[in-house]
């Protein structure tokens, strides 16, 4: 399995999420309120036409993040 950022991956693609940077402590408590906690698994369901912002299927649910924003999540890319 590869290792990437939350921003590298393709529509449909499943991961694993590592870790979240800790450059931006505020942002990275939000992303963990979000449910974006290592081990958690989550889908790139679709991106906008212009490539921002990317949806996520993150336990259950649809979450919306910019790929400015997704690049501080690493993950573990499924096959």
């Amino acid at each position: 399995m590869d290792t990437a950022t939350l921003q590298d991956l393709s529509v449909g693609q499943s991961a694993t999420v590592l870790a979240i940077s800790n450059d931006n402590p505020a942002y990275r408590r939000q992303l963990l309120a979000m449910g974006l906690i290592p081990g958690t698994s989550l889908t790139l369901v679709r991106v906008a036409p212009l490539g921002d912002p990317m949806e996520l299927e993150v336990r259950g649910f649809k979450l919306s993040l910019r790929r400015a924003e997704a690049k501080a999540v690493t993950v573990e890319v499924s096959s």
